[in-house]
């Protein structure tokens, strides 16, 4: 069995070879970012309170991320993979708040390597690697926070639910379980209400600036999140399909973490426990687990929506404490040999196949050669204009690859409706798409690199 002395030591080596490995193996193997993380530097290059798709945290993250290391890609998938190390440290913080054994909080932790969310999906910067340690964050200083009955905590749980829902909108869920959990438990107590409101207010003023923003643009964000979900098909089919196809994923995703888990248990052991789901403990690992899922779940079978395995990406942070704790004393710790040589062998396969399918497949955004079209589009520019490229002008992924390698880090738009004021006479302009049309309507030099056209206007 694993001493107790080494186990922080092996906690340090374990946050070390992921955070290496995972910044190494896509650094190598892949020739461009992926499409996500194109997107949310995109959005950075002309930072607003909201974007067509999403909120804006994502687009801060790695536009910070770009004033410190420019347009270097293993940047941004150090990015990923310190959100989450933090993430992980969270998770770690909140497991010895169950678990008086550290072997247990270990274990509950690395078992997460064994979910494609925390390995082979991260190299991709997105907002639900974005909205990783938020979770992980609101959901440990509000369990701190009414432990301890501390206003700090329960004011910083306010502040990172209000970061999470500039993420992504899914992060509704933990906050309607966190919720649940605070009723059922402590309605009553006058203080803890009272910093609940206090923290609530907080969590509405750091969103105000989204709101403004999402009622000046027509509500745009949220149309674009329900508009995914196909939430208004008529079809009666729908409520059912939908709801099963939901469940069946989820059971795919943890098949791996179930085979790890079922390693290091005792049978025998199982059919003794006895699981008093309503313990305070017990409830709110329920309601930062299995909640959101149920909550989730009702949602697609009222609503007929479908539910993107992305979007649950982020419900899996605390599954480890959740069956570490409540299978806890049917642990066999003597056949914890197996259980971590299986973990280490699914640690080391996952970045394997991510190098190997990176390599060997030929036709993934990450081969598109956005660096070499930069330059070709910078050499014909410099051949016909003396102004410097401001604004790129096309879709996230044509215009936004030119806005990350071009040098002058132009400006990304979608298009300029309504916009045209933002252009100045001084300012050297691209618009990229469909090469049909833009050939037709180009009034100034125009050029193709397959499948793309490219219009150029600046001053000669």
């Amino acid at each position: 069995m694993i001493q107790i002395k080494n186990i922080n030591k092996i906690l340090y080596i374990f946050l070390f070879f992921h955070l290496s490995l995972w910044t190494l193996v896509p650094s190598i193997s892949n020739v461009n970012l992926p499409l996500d993380t194109i997107e949310a530097l995109a959005w950075a290059s002309n930072l607003e309170w909201g974007f067509n798709k999403h909120p804006p945290l994502s687009a801060f993250a790695v536009g910070t991320f770009y004033l410190i290391f420019g347009s270097n890609d293993w940047a941004y998938y150090l990015l990923s993979q310190v959100f989450v190390l933090i993430t992980f440290y969270f998770v770690w913080k909140l497991s010895n708040e169950f678990f008086s054994d550290k072997i247990f909080s270990l274990l509950s932790l690395i078992i997460l390597e064994t979910i494609v969310f925390f390995n082979y999906t991260t190299p991709e910067f997105n907002v639900y690697v974005c909205q990783l340690p938020l979770k992980a964050a609101a959901v440990y200083f509000f369990w701190i926070g009414i432990k301890d009955q501390n206003l700090r905590y329960m004011i910083l749980t306010g502040i990172f639910c209000a970061l999470g829902m500039l993420t992504h909108y899914s992060f509704i869920f933990i906050i309607l379980s966190l919720f649940a959990y605070f009723v059922l438990f402590f309605r009553r107590n006058k203080k803890l209400v009272k910093y609940f409101f206090i923290s609530f207010f907080i969590f509405i003023l750091i969103l105000i600036p989204h709101i403004i923003w999402l009622f000046e643009n027509n509500l745009e964000t949220i149309k674009y999140a329900f508009g995914r979900t196909g939430s208004d098909s008529q079809s009666v089919l729908k409520h059912i399909l939908n709801p099963t196809l939901f469940i069946l994923k989820q059971f795919g995703m943890i098949i791996l973490f179930s085979f790890a888990f079922i390693s290091i248990l005792s049978i025998k052991k199982i059919k003794k426990l006895y699981i008093r789901i309503l313990e305070k403990k017990n409830f709110f690992i329920f309601c930062i687990t299995l909640l959101p899922l149920i909550i989730v779940l009702f949602v697609s079978l009222i609503t007929g929506a479908k539910i993107r395995t992305m979007w649950m990406s982020t419900f899996y942070i605390f599954f480890g404490i959740l069956v570490f704790h409540y299978f806890k004393k049917a642990i066999n710790l003597n056949q914890i040999k197996r259980f971590f040589c299986i973990l280490v062998f699914l640690f080391l396969l996952s970045p394997i196949t991510y190098f190997y399918v990176s390599i060997t497949n030929d036709f993934k955004r990450t081969d598109f050669p956005g660096k070499e079209i930069a330059r070709l589009v910078q050499n014909k520019w410099d051949d016909n204009f003396v102004s410097e490229i401001k604004i790129v002008i096309g879709d996230e992924w044509s215009a936004g690859n030119l806005s990350y390698h071009l040098e002058s880090r132009p400006k990304w738009f979608n298009d300029l409706k309504n916009k045209t004021d933002v252009i100045s006479e001084d300012q050297g302009v691209i618009y990229t798409g469909n090469p049909k049309i833009l050939k037709r309507l180009c009034p100034g030099v125009y050029g193709t690199i397959k499948p793309y056209g490219y219009c150029m206007i600046g001053k000669r």
